[in-house]
């Protein structure tokens, strides 16, 4: 019973997902399934575990692209130096 609770959340997560969604996820979860399994026969822990760290993981790693790619469209500005009173 256990086991048929578990596939239906793992089923429920992965459908509800979007395709950009499910990169992290998929790669987190197939990482994950690998690692749990051989901690113990865990296998849908690690792969529910992997696909929420793979997610934030892919998240993190777009929005640093993203940063990356403003910052290189920007053009760049030269300092301005500060003239004190004398």
């Amino acid at each position: 019973m256990k086991r048929v609770i578990i596939a239906a959340a793992v089923f429920a997560v992965l459908g509800v997902s979007s395709q950009a969604q499910a990169i992290g996820c998929l790669s987190g979860a197939a990482a994950g399934g690998v690692a749990g399994h051989y901690a113990g026969h865990h296998t849908v822990l690690g792969a529910l575990g992997g696909c929420v760290v793979g997610h934030q993981l892919h998240k993190k790693q777009k929005r640093k692209k993203q940063l990356l790619e403003q910052q290189q469209t920007l053009p760049s500005q030269p300092a301005v130096k500060k003239q004190t009173a004398q």
